[in-house]
C-alpha cells in the first residue's frame, strides 16, 4: 500500500515543475488518493505476473529459483 502523504507530495512537486494546475473542484487529497488506487491496481497485476513467470505458472523450478536466491545474496 503506498503512502498517501508521498504520493500527495510527489503529485504536487511533479505537476507544478510540469505547469499543470489542478482544476478547482479536484483536491490534491482526492487526486491523491485515485492515483494512488491505480497505481496499485497496476502494481498487483504486475506482482502476479511476476509471480506466475518466477513460480513458472505453478511448476517451479527450484534449481532456477536457488540460483535466484543465490545471486541476490552476493548482491
Amino acid at each position: 500500500m503506498l503512502d498517501r502523504m508521498v504520493v500527495k507530495k510527489y503529485l504536487k512537486e511533479e505537476l507544478k515543475e510540469i505547469g499543470i494546475e489542478l482544476p478547482q473542484d479536484i483536491s490534491t487529497q482526492t487526486l491523491a488518493e485515485t492515483f494512488c488506487r491505480y497505481t496499485e491496481d497496476d502494481y498487483y497485476e504486475w506482482l502476479k505476473d511476476n509471480f506466475n513467470s518466477f513460480f513458472n505458472h505453478g511448476n517451479p523450478d527450484w534449481s532456477s529459483i536457488r540460483r535466484k536466491i543465490e545471486k541476490c545474496a552476493t548482491e
